[in-house]
């Protein structure tokens, strides 16, 4: 191993040669926490899981953390879901010479939960992302000095998720409420208990480090099959982090699709077996109660796949190191869009007439020349809170967008226009409008959506829950 602690190295298998490389993925393991907080939504009858919930470890946090913390801006709850290699226990037969070693982490994604829980983000940091990283005590108690570079999964490595926490705090500047911890150990039961997860290869994948082989296409995996999905590294993509990160985040929201609408949720017998899988492989921050999940959850009960969505936070190459990832200028207004989402639109004031997003139905079109244009426009609404279809494309190009509302839909055109910086005049739709609706035809001059009172702007290359998991990204 690399005697220099901020690059932190892995193994594929470390029994019986441990080859040092980039490091094999181990981002499947969050959706066991992601699932987690999904899951209990649909607990009626709290008394018949409590000993699930007694399987749950505790971490107390906040003492290390101390009170030097960002201000809590608004009603989001954001977790930081971790995964652990450590090889302890029955996580052991996956690197028995790793046993004694301290535990890494490539794994780190923060779950927000926009206010009214209507909308969730995980948002991916790269175990090569290099940052600056604060003091914080070791897992031995003592005092690790602040680094001006380091590579930010060596964080959990020198001490913890207390490490972690503190270091995407400062470089975010956004309150984490909570953490979930997940390991090895568990996951095939996670996905024999959701009947599996569907994935699709691009092409034939034979890899004996790993021990994945299936056919190109789509397949439902789980059990040993899934375990090997999440471990290859051999034959998919091109071995970045990045685009390892990507198809994991794929599998993530396949898993929570299947999760929320499968029957998963309404089955007893299913829940409790997914139940007892999660808690038994989950350390959490002791403040991350089964009452406070409880909480949490019910407040999550109406969100669908579609308002799940995964992200890599804006990085590219380290301008110092090609092998290494760094924030990209991008990066500080998707934090501050994150710190200061307000998804859920206020109450109007008595007096006034303005209808919330949330009441707006939008159909887009394109009329822009560009392909693709209305899918990304209307998942930029749909970010905002808006009801959306997409029409396809208008009838011919447009130099400007325009806004053209159905019968009784004047105010609803409105609240979109306000939205749109070029503000185009809204007009009644003589032929071809549906009541109630606003059509809004993309045009040339289109940059941008307006924040509607906070919400997160789709970010490039992001992944919805309930995307084809065949699709190209």
């Amino acid at each position: 191993m690399n005697s220099n602690p901020m690059y932190m190295e892995y193994v594929d298998d470390a029994d019986p040669q441990p080859a040092p490389r980039r490091g094999w993925r181990i981002l499947g393991w969050v959706c066991i926490g992601l699932s987690a907080v999904m899951v209990v939504g649909s607990l009626t009858a709290y008394g018949l899981y409590r000993q699930a919930f007694g399987n749950i470890s505790h971490e107390d946090v906040n003492a290390q953390l101390g009170p030097n913390r960002p201000k809590k801006l608004n009603n989001a709850m954001n977790i930081l879901v971790l995964g652990s290699d450590t090889r302890a226990g029955a996580n052991a037969k996956y690197g028995r010479s790793l046993k004694n070693e301290p535990p890494r982490s490539d794994t780190m994604i923060l779950l927000h939960l926009s206010p009214g829980g209507g909308q969730a983000i995980g948002i991916s940091f790269p175990r090569d992302l290099m940052v600056r990283m604060p003091s914080c005590k070791s897992r031995k108690g003592t005092v690790i000095p602040a680094q001006t570079r380091a590579q930010i999964n060596s964080s959990f490595t020198n001490g913890g998720a207390a490490c972690v926490i503190k270091t995407i705090e400062s470089l975010s500047n956004i309150r984490i409420d909570h953490f979930m911890q997940v390991d090895f150990n568990g996951f095939k039961t996670i996905t024999n208990a959701v009947g599996g997860v569907p994935v699709c290869l691009p092409k034939d994948v034979n890899d004996p480090k790993s021990g994945l082989r299936l056919s190109r296409g789509k397949h439902v995996i789980k059990g040993e099959t899934a375990l090997s999905y999440v471990r290859v590294r051999h034959g998919l993509g091109d071995g970045s982090d990045t685009d390892r990160i990507k198809r994991q985040q794929k599998f993530m929201g396949a898993l929570a699709n299947k999760s929320m609408s499968a029957g998963t949720l309404s089955n007893p017998k299913r829940l409790l077996s997914l139940m007892n899988a999660v808690t038994k492989s989950l350390t959490t921050d002791k403040e991350l109660t089964p009452q406070v999940m409880m909480d949490i959850a019910q407040e999550m009960q109406g969100m669908t796949s579609g308002k799940l969505r995964f992200v890599t936070v804006p990085s590219g190459p380290d301008p110092l190191d090609p092998n290494r990832v760094a924030l990209s200028a991008a990066a500080q207004p998707f934090f501050n869009a994150v710190r200061n989402d307000k998804t859920v639109p206020k109450e109007p004031k008595p007096g006034t007439s303005k209808i919330p997003p949330s009441q707006v139905r939008v159909r887009v079109y394109n009329g822009s020349g560009i392909d693709g244009q209305a899918g990304r426009v209307a998942d930029d609404l749909e970010s905002q809170g808006f009801q959306v279809t997409v029409g396809g494309n208008a009838p011919a190009p447009t130099a400007t967008t325009k806004v053209l509302y159905g019968t009784g839909a004047d105010q609803q055109a409105q609240t979109l226009t306000a939205l749109i910086p070029s503000k185009p005049q809204p007009a009644v739709r003589t032929t071809g409008g549906t009541p109630g609706v606003v059509d809004l035809v993309v045009g040339r001059d289109w940059t941008n959506l307006k924040s509607a009172g906070g919400g997160i702007p789709k970010q490039q290359g992001e992944i919805r829950a309930s995307d084809d998991i065949c699709k190209e990204s």
